[in-house]
């Protein structure tokens, strides 16, 4: 499962609302090869599932994780941060064994 933080559950809320999106748009959440650590972390708005996809609902907010992407994702808190050291998303990955400065890529 995948869960959100009350910050990112206002924030996704915020976005949504700021791009013009429905709440049938949710967020998928993707796990994609690259980055300086081996795997990226990639997350925006989404109308469709997919037969492979699992869809989780945390605070309100339902979350569209594809089934490749859970093996790495299970057990993750989207975080948001807009504070000094940084803005943005971030992702407490309990299965990442190590990430990169930038806190964008990972591995397990």
């Amino acid at each position: 499962m995948v869960t959100v933080s009350d910050t990112a559950k206002n924030k996704i809320v915020e976005l949504r609302k700021a791009d013009g999106f429905d709440e049938d748009y949710q967020i998928r959440v993707g796990v994609l090869g690259g980055g300086c650590s081996g795997l990226t972390y990639n997350l925006e708005f989404n109308s469709e599932s997919k037969p492979n996809d699992m869809v989780f609902e945390d605070k309100g907010v339902k979350i569209i994780v594809d089934k490749k992407s859970l093996l790495y994702l299970a057990g993750t808190t989207l975080d948001f941060s807009d504070g000094l050291n940084g803005k943005g998303f971030q992702f407490i990955n309990p299965n990442a064994t190590r990430t990169c400065g930038c806190g964008e890529s990972f591995a397990v």
